[in-house]
């Protein structure tokens, strides 16, 4: 009998070396599974605990896995210790029980094929739900081997995994899966996701919208076959591993229609940091770029001929002047006029007016090239730029005069407007520009003084700018000089415009610069600003501007019913383009102790386009010290939504312009309900200037228009005259 015994115990430790290498595999990762060694003893003990057994057992016993045997009939033969901690009951009084009542019923059917050995076992093992004492549920991975003990009999060794944890890890991994599926889905952007090769793995509903069909396994080119502005076709290829560019606009073409598709792309990084892959957002800006055109063409052309205006006009000058001075050559500046063109109106009606200046202006277009621009400036006026002239400005008047002979002989050809045939002749002046950088106002007041010498020579002519009138350009000069005196004897001063909220409670005036000269009285700030700003005055004008501008705060302040009113003061360009223009700032609100957030400094959108990035980084110095920015005649520059969400503004300003024929003109109050509409979408405030009558106030009430300025609330004046707002 002992000698029977001794050898079962040394196949035991056989078996039990084994299944010690294998927990050692289970706990390096290697396996998922403990299979222990079968006895081929059947009395009361699987294995003694006399001598080195007592090792196998601490190793079983030290498990944190669940293991026991199992008779033919199903009773626990043996069980460790952590297999009672599970079932939460003493392990020592599991041997004899039927192991059957620890399992969940829904996993009975297999535990009776088991002890049938009718079915073949899982080779990976199978998970089952254990039920322990106190009725709690635990799902367990349980590994099962056969142990033949003679006679036909077997037991069966068993390891019981807790795979609790492990659920629960992947409940809440799939619950982050869920999560992250909504919010992708709910996204109000198209998404995708790209491996390397720019497979899509991910799409949100939206980018399978986009599709038309999920993209999952297509290249990303393939299934969104994207255009660049360019005409390239988008490549990803090209983005992937690039953490540093901006998103881009690209064309997608469907079926019934082209979208535009604002482009983002990032890294699709893994746990190392290593690139899977990419990330792509789509977002559908049609319904923006439609209204940004809309608005575009509203500010930048005439509705009636479908020509550039004036505001197109300035930009472009601004642009061909510059190039001219590099390269030399000429461009020219002609000023056309309809003659007795309001006879016609009079006579006729407006509606004959407007069809015959339709077709001036289709038949000046003939008589040009395609590199020239012919505008119109309102009523019967029009301006042409011949561009790239020669660089002799001899030759240069005598191709531009060319030119106005061709569109004089096609202008004096019969019109025929409703069966009824006119005609109309064209006065025209004519200046050359591309020497020295001139304004469009300056071309123009020299293109228009030689229109009025061909009207003055009979009309149905042209005249080029003459050596003659160059006696307004030497008033100018003398002028100028005077400007320069006067911000040193005291001749100017700041006028205070009130500006009012929808209840007409004073909210805070603009600061306008006022000059009364010792020759000529008051002077038109129409006419000493521009002035200023081509000969350099502008940079300590606009310092003095702010220093009185900081004092009369800082008077305001003394005074509970003015303390809160803020003040703005307009920026020119050459002050906001120097490189010290923060520190200026700090230093006059310093010096003279005011809150920096009663101070609001208007900016013009020409000012601002020069260097978006740099005017930002000013913007965000300055709205750090708490200053607030106004974004001055709003709409008569190229009003982006591009520029404007990038920088730090707080309130937009309809131009008076669009104002003054808010009542008549359907073009203007679109316009103002295009720009109200913007504001609101991008958190701004809005405020009108240039109020002058009740019935505009009313429909900018309407609008939803919240703060005014104009000669209906106050001119501009003395900061005295604020007191009677005030009360």
């Amino acid at each position: 009998m002992r000698d029977r015994l001794s050898a079962e115990n040394q196949d035991l430790r056989a078996r039990l070396a084994e299944a010690e290498e294998t927990l050692r595999a289970i706990r390096n990762g290697d396996i998922d599974a403990l299979v222990i060694s079968n006895d081929q003893w059947l009395g009361e003990r699987l294995f003694t605990l006399e001598g080195s057994d007592a090792s196998y057992h601490a190793l079983i016993e030290s498990m944190s896995e669940g293991a026991l045997v199992l008779t033919a009939e199903g009773l626990v033969y043996y069980a460790n210790r952590r297999l009672g901690e599970m079932l939460k009951t003493p392990h020592q009084t599991l041997p004899g029980t039927a192991f059957k009542q620890w399992i969940k019923p829904i996993d009975h059917p297999w535990f009776d094929s088991l002890l049938r050995q009718d079915s073949t076992l899982p080779a990976h093992g199978i998970e089952i739900i254990l039920v322990a004492t106190d009725g709690s549920e635990m799902p367990c991975h349980l590994s099962v081997s056969v142990l033949p003990v003679g006679n036909d009999q077997v037991y069966f060794s068993l390891v019981a995994t807790d795979l609790a944890e492990q659920k629960a890890h992947q409940d809440r991994i799939l619950a982050a899966e869920r999560l992250a599926r909504s919010i992708l889905d709910q996204a109000a952007e198209a998404i995708v996701v790209c491996d390397r090769t720019t497979q899509v793995v991910r799409a949100n509903a939206l980018a399978r919208q986009l599709c038309g069909v999920n993209p999952l396994g297509q290249f990303l080119a393939d299934a969104l076959p994207l255009e660049l502005q360019s005409g390239a076709r988008f490549d990803l290829h090209e983005f992937i591993g690039d953490h540093d560019h901006h998103p881009f606009e690209a064309h997608l073409a469907l079926q019934d229609k082209t979208l535009t598709l604002l482009i983002g792309i990032g890294p699709w990084l893994g746990s190392d940091g290593s690139i899977l892959g990419s990330i792509v957002s789509l977002t559908d800006i049609s319904a923006r770029k439609s209204a940004e055109e809309q608005i575009f063409r509203l500010a930048f052309y005439d509705p009636l001929t479908g020509l550039p205006n004036r505001r197109l006009l300035e930009e472009w000058i601004s642009h061909q002047t510059v190039q001219y001075i590099r390269s030399g050559r000429h461009g020219a500046l002609a000023f056309i006029d309809l003659d007795n063109f309001k006879t016609l109106n009079d006579t006729r009606g407006h509606d004959v007016g407007d069809l015959l200046l339709k077709q001036v202006a289709a038949r000046i277009k003939t008589s040009i090239r395609e590199s020239d621009i012919l505008a119109r400036l309102g009523g019967d006026e029009f301006v042409l730029i011949l561009a790239e002239l020669d660089s002799d400005p001899r030759e240069a008047a005598h191709q531009a005069e060319t030119v106005c002979a061709k569109i004089h002989r096609e202008a004096r050809e019969p019109y025929v407007i409703d069966d009824y045939e006119c005609r109309s002749t064209l006065s025209i002046g004519i200046t050359l520009f591309g020497k020295h950088k001139t304004s469009l106002d300056e071309l123009l007041k020299r293109a228009d003084l030689a229109m009025y010498q061909s009207k003055a020579s009979g009309r149905d002519t042209w005249s080029f700018f003459a050596p003659e009138m160059q006696q307004a350009l030497e008033s100018r000069a003398r002028l100028e000089e005077r400007l320069r005196l006067a911000l040193q004897d005291g001749g100017l001063w700041l006028a205070y415009q009130p500006q009012i909220d929808r209840t007409r409670h004073l909210i805070g005036a603009e600061a306008l610069l006022r000059w009364k000269d010792g020759v000529e009285g008051m002077v038109s700030p129409a006419v000493f600003i521009p002035l200023a700003e081509e000969t350099g005055l502008i940079l300590p004008l606009g310092d003095w501007v702010l220093d009185q501008a900081c004092a009369q705060l800082a008077e305001w302040a003394k005074t509970p019913e003015t303390a809160k009113l803020t003040l703005a003061v307009n920026v020119s360009a050459h002050q906001f383009q120097q490189p010290d223009f923060v520190a200026r700032i700090r230093d006059v609100i310093a010096r003279h102790s005011i809150s920096p957030n009663l101070l609001k400094l208007e900016l013009t959108e020409t000012l601002l386009l020069k260097d978006v990035t740099e005017a930002a980084y000013k913007m965000e110095a300055l709205k750090a010290l708490g200053i607030s920015f106004s974004l001055d005649d709003f709409g008569t520059g190229y009003s982006s939504l591009a520029y404007l969400k990038r920088l730090p503004l707080d309130q937009l300003k309809i131009d008076q312009s669009f104002v003054r024929d808010l009542l008549e003109d359907s073009s203007d109050a679109a316009i103002v309900d295009a720009i109200l509409a913007m504001a609101r979408s991008l958190g701004l405030q809005v405020i009108a200037e240039g109020v002058e009558t009740t019935a505009q106030h009313a429909l900018l009430l309407k609008q939803g228009c919240n703060a005014f300025q104009g000669y209906l609330f106050g001119r501009p004046g003395p900061s005295s005259q604020l007191d009677s707002a005030l009360a």
